[in-house]
């Protein structure tokens, strides 16, 4: 059986801070470039989650992530 992630705003934070950190995808890309790292059967769950918190696909994975808090600075 296939397990179906249920995606909430945490989540997805989670899942593209970590894509960022990686290097996979930058903060000035657009949203909708996180749908080539979430699989298909999930994403219109994760288009909800945006809706709900008023995200649009074009918003920047910047506005996603929010400020980030440097330790060395």
């Amino acid at each position: 059986m296939i397990q179906s992630v249920q995606y909430s705003m945490t989540l997805l934070r989670d899942e593209a801070a970590h894509l960022v950190q990686r290097g996979i995808v930058s903060r000035n890309q657009p949203i909708y470039v996180l749908c080539q790292h979430i699989p298909a059967r999930e994403w219109a769950g994760v288009e909800c989650v945006l809706e709900d918190h008023e995200f649009l696909l074009r918003d920047r994975i910047g506005d996603l992530l929010g400020r980030e808090d440097w330790d060395n600075d």
